[in-house]
C-alpha cells in the first residue's frame, strides 16, 4: 500500500507508539484562555458558568465550561448548543459565542439554554480534530466513551436531567479534511486512504432517524441571509451522502456516536460552514452559525 501519511505503516493500525508520536507532532497554535475563557468573562450575571470538568492532560489550562441562561417564562423548554466538539473548526466555538454575547438574552422569555461553546479545549489550541490520544470525540458520543471530552458533556447533560427540545451541534467542513484529517484517520486505522470532494458552502447534517426536513429547511433559510449553501455535487451528493433537500444531509447520529445524537431532543442539527471558500470570511462564517441557532431556536420554538 502508498504511502499517504507521515505516520504509521500503510494498511496497519497504529499502535500506542504512533499515537504517542501524532501527539507529540502538534503544536500549541493559539490561546483558549483569551480566545474563549476571556470571551465567557464577559458574559454579565444573567449567565450561570459553570466548570463542568477538565482534560486530564492539564486541568487547569484545559477546564471544559458550559453557560445557562434560565428563562423567565414557567416551564420553558430547554436548548442545546454546543461548539468546538472538533477543536479545530473555529466558527463553531466563536458562533456559539457570539451568540451568548449579542442573541441569548433575546430568548430568556421562551428558552432555559445550555451551551457548551469549546467542547474539546486541546483541538481548539492545536488546531486538530481529534483529541491528545487520536481520539475523534465525534465518534465516541456513547458509553464508556475513550474521549473525556465526549464523556464529560454527557455527564453534564445527564447530571443536569434535561430533556432539550432542540440540539444545535456547531461544525465546519474545512479544506483540511482532505489534506490532513482523512488521511490521518486512514492510516490511524490500517486503512486505504480515498480522497472526497470538499462542498464549497454551508449546509446540515440530520439524523437520519429523525430528520425533520422543515426544521433543516428553516436553518438554510437562515443561513442562507449570511452565507451560499453548498451545492450537490454530480452525483447529488454532499460529502458521500444523498442530498436529501438542498443543502441537507442525513447522517445515523447515535450509530455513529456524534454529538447531535447524545439527548432525543425533537430537533436536532449539525451546521458545517465552509470557511475555506473564496466567498466567506472568518466574519461571515461566525455570522452564519449565529444565524443557524437563530433560525433553528426559532423554528423550534414556534413547532413545539
Amino acid at each position: 500500500m502508498e504511502r499517504f501519511y507521515p505516520i504509521g505503516t500503510p494498511g496497519e493500525p497504529w499502535t500506542d507508539e504512533e499515537r504517542r508520536q501524532w501527539y507529540e507532532a502538534r503544536t500549541i497554535e493559539r490561546s483558549y484562555a483569551d480566545e474563549v475563557l476571556a470571551k465567557l468573562d464577559r458574559l454579565d450575571d444573567a449567565f450561570e458558568i459553570s466548570h463542568y470538568g477538565a482534560l486530564p492532560l492539564d486541568s487547569d489550562r484545559y477546564p471544559l465550561m458550559a453557560v445557562t441562561l434560565a428563562s423567565t417564562a414557567p416551564d420553558a423548554p430547554w436548548a442545546l448548543i454546543t461548539g468546538g466538539v472538533h477543536g479545530y473548526e473555529t466558527s463553531g466555538v466563536q458562533g456559539a459565542l457570539r451568540f451568548l454575547l449579542a442573541s441569548a438574552p433575546s430568548y430568556r422569555d421562551r428558552l432555559n439554554l445550555l451551551v457548551a461553546p469549546c467542547v474539546s479545549p486541546w483541538g481548539y489550541e492545536v488546531i486538530n480534530r481529534w483529541n491528545p490520544n487520536a481520539h475523534d470525540p465525534n465518534r465516541c458520543f456513547y458509553a464508556d466513551s475513550p474521549s473525556e471530552e465526549a464523556a464529560s458533556l454527557m455527564a453534564l447533560v445527564a447530571g443536569l436531567g434535561i430533556e432539550p427540545l432542540v440540539h444545535l451541534d456547531l461544525h465546519e467542513t474545512t479544506d483540511s479534511d482532505e489534506t490532513e484529517f482523512r488521511p490521518a484517520v486512514s492510516a490511524r486505522d490500517g486503512k486505504t486512504y480515498e480522497r472526497g470532494i470538499i462542498p464549497d458552502g454551508f449546509y446540515t447534517v440530520g439524523d437520519s432517524a429523525n430528520p425533520q426536513p422543515d426544521f433543516q429547511a428553516a436553518i438554510i433559510a437562515g443561513v442562507a441571509e449570511v452565507t451560499h449553501i453548498a451545492p450537490a455535487d454530480d452525483n447529488g451528493q454532499i460529502i458521500g451522502s444523498d442530498v436529501t433537500q438542498p443543502g441537507v444531509i442525513n447522517y445515523p447520529c447515535k450509530e455513529l456516536g456524534l454529538c447531535a445524537g447524545i439527548t432525543n431532543a425533537t430537533f436536532t442539527t449539525t451546521t458545517e460552514v465552509y470557511p475555506d471558500s473564496p466567498n466567506a470570511t472568518d466574519e461571515i462564517c461566525i455570522d452564519a452559525q449565529v444565524a443557524a441557532v437563530r433560525a433553528g431556536l426559532d423554528f423550534a420554538l414556534a413547532n413545539a
